[in-house]
């Protein structure tokens, strides 16, 4: 496997560790993660949003982002962008996500 698919494949994985404090889903399987974009210099920019734009929990998962996706081999720093563009809405769900939660 190539070196770029395997960090990204580490850091989705990480961010599968990662929850919004009121939903019992990772934020990556509730389809909340836009874009991951992993740079040679070790620096990786994700594009994510939230499942409302008013979310109170949006300090302690961007960090949360952060210090796990950084604990990744060869991320150096990790600039987390939240978007509202699209809006997010359920059908982005992974099934296991939507399972979990009752849509399936």
């Amino acid at each position: 496997m190539n070196e770029f698919l395997e960090k990204e494949e580490k850091i989705v994985k990480m961010l599968r560790t990662v929850f919004d404090p009121e939903i019992p889903v990772n934020i990556y399987d509730l389809g909340l993660i836009y874009k991951i974009d992993p740079k040679d210099d070790g620096t990786v920019d994700i594009d994510m949003t939230l499942t409302a734009p008013n979310c109170p929990a949006v300090d302690f998962i961007v960090e949360d982002v952060i210090m796990k996706v950084e604990s990744v081999e060869g991320v150096k720093k990790v600039n987390v962008n939240i978007v509202f563009d699209p809006p997010w809405d359920k059908d982005m769900m992974s099934e296991e996500a939507q399972l979990e939660l009752g849509f399936l």
